[in-house]
């Protein structure tokens, strides 16, 4: 299993070049399938939508096709998730994500596309892959009106957590000290990486690729 989880897409280049050499072959000879569905939980301005997509457009896929999977039934989404060499689960809410996933057989499905292709993640995309996302609501790090998530099972595909969006503006808890709080309350592993950052995971083996700021906790 191959996978590359980042907080801001894939404009970085270092980030750009994991995604390269984990598909195993150059942009203009893979299809990339991006899924927006974790954007539909989220109110208010999506423009980040476009700005991860067009990140992505920018290098030159041979094709790249976008399918939500709350919005399409299997028989469409399906076959693009086939063909694709890359899945890229976008940004928004976890909850939200995870919910469809699941509704839709996405959730079961996945696991076996990824023995031949790359999953990618962003933000929601790549906290969603965790056993459990019981950190992803907490309110150290969030906000008074933020809920419990009804279900805080995750994908299952690794054993830690991600915390994007370190040191953003748009996340003024996202900091260290405030992940100091939550790490000593809970033994769960995660990986804080900044828009800069991703976490790459081939098979067991785990490395961070960072122009940024990042740490593992636990």
């Amino acid at each position: 299993m191959k996978l590359l989880l980042t907080s801001e897409g894939i404009t970085n280049p270092s980030i750009a070049n994991a995604l390269l050499k984990l598909l195993g072959k150059p942009f203009e000879k893979s299809r990339v399938t991006y899924i927006p569905t974790a954007a539909n939980g989220e109110e208010g301005d999506k423009s980040w939508v476009e700005v991860d997509m067009n990140g992505i457009r920018r290098l030159g896929p041979l094709s790249f096709d976008v399918v939500d999977i709350a919005a399409v039934p299997k028989n469409i989404w399906l076959p693009s998730f086939e063909k694709a060499d890359a899945l890229v689960f976008g940004g928004g809410n976890v909850d939200y994500l995870l919910t469809w996933m699941k509704k839709t057989g996405a959730a079961a499905v996945v696991p076996k596309l990824l023995k031949t292709k790359v999953y990618v993640g962003i933000s929601a995309g790549s906290m969603a892959t965790a056993k459990n996302i019981s950190l992803s609501s907490d309110r150290i790090l969030y906000y008074e009106k933020t809920k419990e998530f009804d279900n805080m099972k995750g994908l299952g595909f690794v054993d830690f957590e991600i915390r994007p969006h370190l040191n953003s503006p748009s996340f003024p808890r996202v900091r260290l000290d405030y992940l100091e709080k939550l790490a000593r309350k809970t033994p769960t592993t995660f990986y804080a990486i900044d828009d800069a950052s991703a976490v790459q995971v081939v098979d067991t083996k785990v490395t961070v690729i960072s122009e940024g700021v990042w740490k593992k906790f636990n």
